[in-house]
């Protein structure tokens, strides 16, 4: 049976989960409410191109460039358990994203001569943008092209960058009216995974990539690295 609360777990979006008689819903099906409802709400940018799908497959396929991603998630390790345990967020979550948004990182973007640029739009682990900071309120509605460069300089710091992660996964959960005041657990109910899948679409706004980070958010590797060590032996050139 499920919980009382799964059949509406978007909370102010009143939009339904679809019923499913003796089965678990799917948490990446979107209806066609949901998707207008989020939408109208937040803004979507509708699936990733076929082509580009592949090569993001393709990319996960290749074992040096995943030890590589990893180890680098590793890093991050603390500042991941530490800000999610603050704000009350699944940091399996937080390190699927960080985990896809490092694993598909564009070569040179966090090189601060480039930011400075303004050649890329988003810096850091999570590939955030200034524009995040103005909707947490550390930056003013209005802001100098000054402002916008110290901002995104201040991404490539990678505490600031997981905290404005985390952030923001609590902001939408606010926005959204998700349950506050404990992690939500994917195997725990349809409601936990239906809320976690739309927070990962809503970070990245393509239909494709809520299905994508739930199945990170199972990886025996990242379970490993976040809730326990991480095998040394594993050679870097497999």
């Amino acid at each position: 049976m499920q919980p009382a609360h799964a059949n509406n777990i978007l909370g102010p979006l009143s939009v339904r989960l679809p019923s499913s008689e003796g089965m678990r819903p799917d948490p990446v099906d979107f209806s066609n409410d949901e998707l207008r409802e989020l939408n109208r709400r937040f803004g979507v940018h509708g699936p990733q191109p076929a082509l580009a799908q592949l090569f993001t497959e393709g990319l996960d396929q290749l074992q040096p460039l995943r030890n590589h991603t990893l180890g680098r998630l590793e890093d991050l390790r603390p500042l991941i358990i530490s800000h999610s345990r603050r704000q009350g967020i699944n940091p399996m979550l937080v390190a699927a994203v960080l985990y896809d948004e490092l694993q598909h990182a564009k070569p040179g973007e966090d090189n601060p001569i480039a930011v400075r640029s303004g050649l890329f739009n988003t810096q850091g682990p999570a590939q955030l943008g200034f524009e995040e900071m103005v909707k947490q309120g550390q930056l003013p509605a209005s802001v100098s092209p000054e402002q916008i460069t110290e901002a995104r300089l201040k991404l490539l710091d990678p505490d600031r960058n997981v905290e404005l992660l985390v952030g923001k996964f609590a902001r939408l959960s606010r926005a959204l009216g998700l349950p506050l005041g404990r992690v939500m657990m994917a195997s725990d109910s349809s409601a936990d995974a239906k809320a976690l899948a739309t927070l990962a679409y809503l970070h990245n706004g393509k239909l494709d990539y809520p299905g994508r980070i739930l199945r990170y958010m199972q990886d025996p590797a990242l379970h490993a690295l976040i809730y326990g060590r991480r095998s040394s032996s594993i050679s870097a050139l497999i």
